[in-house]
């Protein structure tokens, strides 16, 4: 029997216990042995729960226990994360977590200290929730150079973009209506400014490259600015509007950003709608392929935690390599990304052309206050260059 403790016994953590009772059975059948809960610790008690009688308070309790092999952190955040994760480790005692914040941040630190004990840390659900990614990006695709990874990686700003699509709402609109659903939070900032899927796609990169990337580093821009108007030009150009983390590989380093994109009908990502995440990677061997699925939520993100857990569960006695040093990448300048870009201003068809030279005009009906146009190929340096020639701009999209 493996022993494991659960830390935080909310949506997440409850889940991991969800899955473990219900696929008892089978989960025993394919790991050769039982993995039971010990302890589950909360600041919460939880009376008439069915775990009420393993809620403890005090995670040292967990640490120094010897029969707990693995400890599983749900609670979010860095801190007490990383302080209960470092013991843990130091402790001997392997470790794994859906928390992509901590990740971001402290990875690199904590598989180190994992080899150095000759434990594993795990974090298969801190990407994509249920889609698995990470191990795929590990172990599949060890051959192959990652040429690119591009995903909507986040449930809510997908969401929100699908829903201004299918209704023609404001984005103050799909935010309110988000909130009521439960697909944003009362403060959504992480995800409608980019930096929920900063952090992830920081955490996809530092895989690919088997370096640490900072998500500090990353140039970041969420869907705040994008408006019904952007939405109606991008239906006339057979597009859709897609929040993307984007890393693409340059010489020895990685170009990574996250930012609205106009997607064309043909890439794979155009029709991946509602709360749904998918990762598109190209590798230089294998060539594209993509990972579709449910990006968040209970269950889905409980499935990848027990998936990491009966990992070990095989693997007990040894550590799971993960290339991720501690060396950081320092990362390409995302202005050379070249791109088309889809650009509306209040301006003149001459001042456009002095500034962009020859464009792609773009017109819809019930707009005859400004020109929409799409811009010949070019890196950010010129395009910043050109775009501070032209006043009155009011929108910036780049183009997929």
């Amino acid at each position: 029997m493996i022993k494991i403790a659960v830390l935080g016994y909310g949506t997440i953590g409850s889940g991991v216990a969800e899955v473990l009772d219900t696929n008892r059975e089978i989960i025993t059948e394919r790991t050769g042995q039982e993995i039971a809960i010990k302890y589950i610790l909360d600041l919460r008690d939880f009376p008439g729960d069915l775990h009420e009688d393993i809620i403890v308070h005090d995670f040292s309790v967990i640490a120094e226990d010897p029969e707990v092999r693995i400890v599983v952190e749900a609670m979010g955040g860095v801190e007490p994360a990383y302080t209960f994760a470092r013991t843990a480790l130091l402790a001997g005692k392997h470790f794994v977590t859906s928390n992509k914040a901590l990740i971001a941040d402290k990875g690199a630190e904590l598989m180190a200290v994992a080899k150095e004990k000759n434990v594993s840390c795990l974090f298969g659900a801190s990407v994509g929730g249920g889609i698995p990614i990470i191990r795929p990006i590990n172990t599949c695709l060890t051959a192959d150079i990652i040429e690119e990874i591009s995903g909507i990686l986040n449930g809510t700003t997908n969401y929100m973009l699908t829903k201004m699509s299918e209704e023609g709402s404001e984005f103050d609109d799909v935010l309110k209506d988000a909130q009521q659903r439960g697909y944003a939070e009362a403060d959504p900032t992480a995800d409608i400014e980019g930096f929920d899927a900063c952090r992830k796609i920081a955490i996809l990169t530092s895989l690919a490259s088997g370096r640490r990337v900072d998500f500090q580093d990353i140039h970041t821009e969420g869907i705040t600015k994008i408006t019904a108007t952007d939405i109606k030009y991008a239906k006339a150009l057979g597009r859709s509007i897609k929040l993307l983390g984007s890393s693409y590989k340059k010489d020895d380093s990685y170009l990574v950003m996250v930012a609205p994109y106009m997607v064309e009908s043909t890439h794979p990502l155009y029709n991946v709608n509602g709360v749904f995440n998918a990762i598109f990677v190209k590798g230089n061997m294998l060539g594209d392929a993509m990972f579709y699925g449910s990006g968040a939520g209970k269950l889905p993100t409980a499935s990848a935690v027990v998936a990491d857990i009966i990992d070990i569960a095989k693997n007990p006695d040894r550590h799971i390599t993960l290339e991720w040093s501690a060396e950081k990448l320092e990362l390409t300048d995302f202005r050379e990304y070249v791109s088309r870009y889809f650009v509306r201003a209040c301006t003149d068809q001459k001042a456009v052309e002095a500034a962009f030279g020859s464009v792609e005009y773009v017109r819809i009906a019930d707009v005859d206050d400004e020109l929409a146009f799409i811009t010949p190929q070019m890196d950010g340096f010129a395009y910043e260059n050109a775009l501070s020639e032209l006043s009155g701009v009011r929108q910036s999209i780049r183009i997929k």
